[in-house]
């Protein structure tokens, strides 16, 4: 899968939230892209028009939106997305 094919994860650098969904991502093997919305305001821009808000992290999977969100609610989104999770 290319990059631009991966869902997108935006984050903001030193976002508690974020390196939580990193690390279990990470942890999972689920491939993403991260993007630092701090370092482009178009992908912020881009960020608050797919979402409708300006908090991260925020995860585009393929179109499907999930904004401002812990590992609490990560795990049943992908479950949704028929993501196959290491651990289960």
């Amino acid at each position: 899968m290319t990059s631009e094919a991966l869902p997108l994860l935006y984050i903001k650098p030193g976002c508690p939230w974020c390196h939580e969904v990193m690390d279990y991502l990470d942890e999972h093997g689920i491939s993403h892209r991260e993007i630092n919305v701090m370092e482009d305001g178009s992908e912020f821009e881009e960020m608050r028009r797919k979402s409708g808000q300006s908090r991260v992290p925020t995860l585009d999977w393929h179109g499907r939106i999930l904004a401002d969100f812990g590992v609490a609610e990560l795990v049943p989104f992908l479950r949704k997305q028929n993501v196959k999770l290491e651990d289960s």
